[in-house]
């Protein structure tokens, strides 16, 4: 993911920045708790296409 583009992105829901999750390509935001797909490098933030995570993966994103 590109670090400009990841800079300037926010999430829809919670209007707070996103990490950048490599090993799943998921875009995380853990203070709406949702991961957006990132689909042939494109980050497709619609809330009807988030999936919502777990309290485990809250927990290590809020690690980082």
């Amino acid at each position: 993911m590109n670090k400009k583009l990841l800079d300037i992105l926010l999430c829809p829901e919670s209007k707070m920045p996103l990490l950048y999750d490599k090993k799943v390509q998921e875009l995380v935001c853990v203070q709406s708790g949702l991961a957006y797909p990132v689909r042939d490098g494109i980050p497709v933030l619609l809330v009807d296409q988030a999936r919502k995570l777990s309290e485990d993966e809250l927990q290590k994103h809020r690690k980082q």
